[in-house]
């Protein structure tokens, strides 16, 4: 499972949030509301462990997307 986790984290760390949330509905078989909790939390573990990968501030991350 860890290449699909690769996967999904490349998807959040590239600002792809809604290819990220089908990515999550589509493995494991969630409801959206679901996926988008799995997502914030795999979202907050990147920023704490992998901060200088992201090319926005935790401010404009997501801005515009809404669910």
């Amino acid at each position: 499972m860890s290449e699909e986790f690769d996967q999904l984290d490349e998807l959040i760390v590239k600002g792809r949030v809604l290819g990220a949330l089908l990515w999550l509905r589509e493995v494991f078989d969630c409801s959206l509301s679901e996926a988008i909790e799995f997502f914030d939390a795999r979202y907050r573990k990147l920023r704490d462990t992998r901060p200088n990968d992201f090319t926005k501030s935790p401010e404009e991350y997501g801005r515009g997307v809404y669910t």
